[in-house]
């Protein structure tokens, strides 16, 4: 299977890194039509870890994922 480079030079890496690194609350639109609300805790290549503020923790495929925004 062929690794997947994950590319920190992209802006878009970048500015979850810093969202996870300060720890700020973001709400995402999946494609689903269902938001979610909470803090990022990790991301690789295709799936972010979301930490919602009743302690559930979801897998989210970045691919479906409408569009995120800081709430910080």
């Amino acid at each position: 299977m062929p690794t997947i480079e994950f590319d920190t030079a992209l802006p878009s890496i970048r500015q979850v890194q810093n969202l996870i690194k300060d720890k700020n609350a973001v709400e995402m639109k999946l494609l689903t039509g269902d938001t979610l609300t909470g803090t990022i805790v990790w991301q690789d290549p295709q799936c972010i870890l979301l930490a919602q503020e009743n302690g559930q923790k979801t897998t989210i495929w970045k691919q479906a994922i409408a569009y995120m925004k800081s709430l910080g």
